[in-house]
């Protein structure tokens, strides 16, 4: 069924934001000038780590179908899950399906990465004596961020040691959002001696500076660091675009545009956390905190920002800024751990937690229960401390959990604002902040005022405000309207953080 809004007598100019995420496909159709929804479809994508990227297409085409149709769409824009691996012959096949962000076997690989940057020469100046310690400050001055097992170049160097027969076959390399808009353009797979047109993919600098092979401070490919995962570095890598600028190729008519005059233009695209920001009209100041499966604390830096501790990844934004980013395993699923342990739902769960005292009375939950990312701890296991017979009860255990959760994005926050980005203003979104109880302590325990967005389809509307900003030719994106549900406001509770700071180490 098609999901439309109500129309006025004038007919729209019509754009196309698509978000290509791990778990589906999704197209909305908008108006240029005001951002409104005119239509919308979703389809999914298969569960797991490793995908052919032929079910993103075949996902793309039935949410398009779904939202009408992309015949009366004037430009469209793609937002995709980031660090995918695709591989690509010189026919333009997939030689093996791609290797996901949370694909993890390249682990070993990452680590391998880091060690080889540190030996590669003897420390200078000021770098550490420790091997590990000196390869992550040069992978970090090199690229941004240090390598992990999400980024592209780590499961390069996977395929590179484990199937070296699918290694020899590659002839470029690109990204989920990179290969629908290659798709979307008309191109794909062709006969032995036939043109692929590899030339012909294009990116941005948000979802190239993922890859740990792309330098976004001075917008260039590291070529040098490809050859030294894959012995060779003759790969087509997709021209890296402006934030504004139009793609060198049109969607196919087929596809977009065949009823508007001209045809469908097609915009930079960019990584998903980028085009998130990008929908949120996010700028310098701003920071989204995201509560998902993981949790994300995201901001806009008008200078790159270097963590030589690698702790925090120094992405691109989608309008020319920077996107330095701090990523927690765990995030949502803490409250799932505490329904489950005090066998309550999430509203009960709130509720609890709202009827215990700050600081659950001396219980400090520090919430690794899958490890952790910020801070690296992959072998930590969460811990509860502080318990006496007097404390524990379920409202201070349900309190722990909700403080627990917001206390590990407030470590992201302060990692990077230690790195000089501001922060004037906090976006909470994702699911957990459905939870009253997040958004009523929130305040307090990151130490501001946060800003609640309507709950929407982010990526996709900046992907649709990407398109429809290359289709004005404007110096700036259009200035849509967001849609907030409230600010919460608290008195600050530091020691709360400070008890859990003390608790983590």
């Amino acid at each position: 069924m098609i999901q439309r809004i109500a129309q006025t007598d004038s007919p729209a100019t019509l754009v196309a934001g698509v978000d290509t995420s791990t778990q589906s496909t999704k197209v909305r159709v908008t108006d240029a000038a005001t951002g409104k929804m005119v239509r919308f479809g979703q389809a999914k994508h298969p569960d797991g780590t490793s995908v052919d990227p032929e079910h993103w297409w075949r996902a793309f085409l039935e949410a398009s179908k779904q939202a009408g149709g992309l015949d009366d769409v004037k430009a469209l824009a793609v937002g995709g899950q980031q660090h995918g691996m695709v591989l690509l012959d010189k026919q333009g096949r997939v030689i093996r399906d791609a290797l996901l962000w949370n694909d993890t076997r390249s682990a070993p690989q990452a680590d391998d990465l880091i060690v080889r940057l540190g030996k590669a020469s003897p420390a200078t100046g000021d770098e550490p004596e420790d091997v590990v310690a000196r390869g992550k400050q040069r992978w970090v001055k090199a690229v941004g961020s240090s390598p992990v097992a999400s980024y592209t170049l780590t499961k390069l160097a996977w395929v590179a040691q484990n199937e070296p027969e699918n290694a020899a076959k590659i002839a470029a390399i690109c990204l989920p959002h990179d290969w629908l808009s290659w798709r979307i353009a008309g191109f794909g797979p062709v006969e032995v001696g036939e043109d692929a047109h590899l030339d012909a993919l294009f990116t941005d600098r948000s979802d190239a500076s993922g890859t740990s092979y792309f330098d976004s401070a001075n917008n260039s490919y590291r070529y040098d660091l490809i050859d030294m995962v894959l012995g060779r570095h003759d790969i087509i890598l997709p021209k890296v675009l402006g934030p504004r600028e139009i793609a060198p190729v049109k969607a196919s008519p087929a596809i977009a545009g065949a009823s508007v005059d001209n045809g469908c233009i097609i915009g930079p695209g960019g990584g998903d956390n980028a085009m998130a920001s990008l929908g949120l009209g996010m700028s310098v100041g701003d920071v989204s905190v995201s509560l998902g499966t993981s949790g994300v604390a995201a901001a806009i830096a008008e200078n790159p920002v270097y963590d030589l501790t690698g702790a925090i990844s120094g992405f691109a934004d989608c309008t020319g800024h920077y996107l330095p980013l701090a990523c927690t395993i765990n995030g949502s699923r803490i409250m799932d751990a505490g329904c489950a342990a005090l066998d309550v739902d999430y509203d009960e769960l709130g509720r609890l937690a709202l009827a215990a005292n700050p600081g659950a009375d001396g219980l400090t939950l520090v919430p690794y229960f899958d490890g952790e990312r910020t801070p690296n701890r992959p072998e930590a296991s969460a811990t509860l401390s502080g318990m006496t017979l007097a404390n524990t009860t379920k409202q201070n255990l349900a309190r722990a959990f909700i403080e627990g959760l917001l206390c590990s994005q407030r470590d992201c926050l302060e990692l990077i604002r230690a790195l000089g980005a501001r922060i004037d203003r906090i976006l909470l979104i994702g699911g957990g902040a459905k939870s009253e109880a997040v958004r009523e302590l929130a305040p307090a325990i990151l130490g501001m005022p946060v800003t609640r967005p309507a709950t929407d389809e982010y990526v996709a509307i900046g992907a649709a405000r990407q398109a429809a900003w290359v289709l004005s030719g404007e110096a700036e994106p259009p200035q849509w309207e967001l849609t907030i549900d409230g600010t919460e406001a608290a008195e600050a509770t530091p020691e709360v953080y400070e008890a859990y700071a003390k608790a983590r180490g």
